[in-house]
């Protein structure tokens, strides 16, 4: 990843959170991932609050959600434009944000209650 891929926001971040009047919250260095629904679709984020000593605030999977302990696995952000690279753009949405978006351009963003 190039140095202007790790800076944030980006200009499509900040255009992302202003289009939905957000503010801007850049992310943590780590973010949770479905790993095993990777590939499935629509794909669901969701920004917590960071809990007290934690690294992550966001919560991605794909397709069906699962109950399951160990559904989400922490990843290093810097590689998750690889793993799932049209989440980027919204990463630097507040606490408190969710987006489910699809491959053929589906875009949804709120703040959850």
């Amino acid at each position: 990843m190039s140095e202007q891929d790790q800076r944030y926001p980006s200009a499509v971040q900040s255009a992302i959170c202003e289009k939905y009047g957000m503010s801007v919250l850049p992310p943590e260095g780590m973010v949770a991932i479905a790993i095993e629904s990777l590939g499935n679709t629509p794909i669901y984020g969701t920004r917590i609050r960071l809990p007290d000593g934690g690294n992550v605030s966001w919560f991605i999977h794909c397709g069906t959600h699962s109950t399951a302990i160990d559904f989400y696995q922490p990843i290093c952000i810097e590689h998750l434009p690889e793993m799932l690279p049209l989440v980027m753009k919204y990463l630097c949405l507040p606490t408190g944000a969710k987006f489910i978006i699809d491959t053929q351009g589906y875009e949804d963003v709120w703040m959850a209650e």
